[in-house]
């Protein structure tokens, strides 16, 4: 497995020390990328041997990729190692399935990693808002970890992410408000009450689980990189881990190659990173009225008080 080099800025480019949690860079506040030590890696016999060693075959999913991943126990649920499925529709696309994953969701690959080396660190109490996926796979690693989960999200969430939050013992705080509401909560709160923040690039180590993305359907293309990716994207750290194994790709020599065009799809009533793009800004900022119809109304009643109280009574864990 790698060493951590050291943390390096996204912006900036300064370095930060691994050895010590860190949240964003120090200097501007930007989203900071791991950096590994990727010599013994290199070369397409070391690319071979993946999910062949011993150490491979121990662990499920994405963690065969452990040779470009932190040298830490892994908290895992079997995430990863979602099925590429052709489509009916058009020739020569592929749909990456990670609905497969536990929780659902794409989500429960950040999160992995994100609590795993949360647990290394020594943290007892995770903090993060949420729109609904990724605080069910927060509440969901947490409990495999032992870790207080503490989950912000807006009241309308479905009540399917609420229930499933409550159903793992995490701590569920419903805010009349959108998702950047959540996350004020949260920053304003943290100190006070002991959180680590898990929160969007708030921290380096969702980016990670998510670049295994990228190793993935390149080795179940034949290692290979595909022409486009079209990728739908909330926050955006899938399709930035996923750059960034592209990235390391190229570096290990695994892959040669002209990277994939990499295209992001947002619901026009909330498109932050399409406009900035678009308006070739330096970075994305908040959208204001957000909506989308993504949610079906029937999907957005809340539950009965009363089953809620139940909820939170029978489904914590350790409890029946």
């Amino acid at each position: 497995m790698p060493r951590i080099a050291f943390l390096e800025c996204s912006r900036c480019h300064l370095h930060h020390h691994a050895a010590t949690p860190q949240t964003v860079c120090t200097a501007c506040a930007g989203a900071l990328y791991v950096r590994y030590d990727l010599s013994a890696a290199k070369g397409p016999a070391q690319r071979d041997l993946i999910g062949t060693t011993a150490a491979d075959k121990r662990w499920s999913g994405m963690w065969r990729y452990a040779s470009v991943l932190p040298d830490v126990e892994p908290v895992t649920l079997g995430e990863g190692w979602t099925p590429m499925l052709r489509s009916r529709r058009h020739a020569n696309v592929w749909l990456k399935e990670e609905g497969a994953n536990p929780t659902g969701t794409f989500k429960a690959r950040g999160l992995a990693l994100a609590v795993t080396m949360a647990r290394h660190y020594g943290f007892n109490k995770l903090a993060a808002p949420t729109a609904g996926n990724a605080g069910g796979a927060l509440a969901a690693y947490s409990a495999a970890a032992g870790i207080e989960a503490h989950i912000f999200m807006p009241r309308d969430t479905p009540m399917a992410n609420q229930v499933e939050c409550l159903a793992y013992g995490a701590h569920l705080n419903l805010v009349d408000g959108l998702i950047s509401d959540c996350g004020r909560i949260v920053a304003e709160r943290k100190a006070a009450e002991g959180w680590f923040d898990v929160s969007t690039l708030k921290e380096p180590f969702r980016v990670e689980g998510k670049k295994t993305m990228g190793y993935e359907l390149v080795e179940q293309l034949g290692w290979q990189y595909p022409d486009a990716i079209f990728y739908p994207t909330g926050g955006g750290v899938g399709l930035i881990g996923m750059w960034k194994a592209f990235e390391e790709l190229g570096e290990l020599g695994w892959v040669t190659g002209k990277r994939p065009k990499m295209i992001a799809i947002q619901a026009a009533g909330c498109a932050p990173v399409v406009r900035a793009f678009e308006h070739r800004e330096s970075g994305s900022t908040v959208w204001q009225d957000a909506h989308t119809a993504a949610r079906p109304q029937a999907l957005r009643r809340l539950p009965d008080p009363r089953y809620r109280a139940q909820i939170q009574r029978h489904c914590r864990c350790g409890q029946r």
